[in-house]
């Protein structure tokens, strides 16, 4: 009956990571503005709370605005930039029902119960990072891309993640007037 329960809960386990969210990608941007007048961009900010991802952030936008034609400047650009990182904990709640017995809990008959029921909880860290771009000279907002996903132990998994979150939201820039 230990074994039985075990397979269970263990089954639940590798269900419940395989269960977690992916990356989600979200873009939206100002509806009639023209992309095309825009060739340059300064940072204004990166806020992660690590100078480490600060550099790594700056680095995956980098690379991704270059590949779309715009050239990073130390300031003054046509466009600003401000990058912002964070966390949190959450968690998931799995219940497995072991031993149904002969009923649905009815016991009018003599019938069975539900049986054990075993609660796993998994805790894990979503990382989000949003990505605005303002027009330099009248400080409004253009576009915003956020990306969340869950974070890895694994810092070089993290930065890959990084690298294919800031790619997806750059996918469809500049968007067409």
């Amino acid at each position: 009956m230990k074994l039985r329960l075990s397979l269970i809960v263990l089954s639940g386990l590798l269900f419940a990571t395989g269960a977690l969210p992916a990356q989600d990608i979200r873009m939206d941007y100002a509806h009639g503005t023209d992309f095309s007048h825009y060739k340059t961009y300064s940072w204004v900010q990166v806020n992660t709370s690590d100078s480490i991802w600060d550099a790594r952030v700056k680095s995956a936008v980098n690379s991704t605005l270059a590949a779309k034609g715009l050239k990073e400047i130390s300031s003054g650009g046509d466009l600003a930039i401000v990058a912002n990182r964070t966390s949190q904990e959450k968690q998931t709640l799995d219940t497995l029902y072991d031993g149904l017995g002969g009923g649905w809990g009815w016991r009018r008959f003599g019938g069975g119960g539900f049986g054990e029921a075993t609660t796993t909880t998994d805790t894990y860290r979503v990382g989000t990072l949003v990505v605005d771009l303002f027009d330099s000279s009248s400080k409004a907002l253009l576009w915003r891309g956020s990306s969340s996903g869950v974070l890895s132990s694994n810092s070089d998994k993290n930065l890959k993640n990084l690298d294919k979150a800031v790619q997806k939201m750059f996918e469809h820039y500049p968007p067409k007037p």
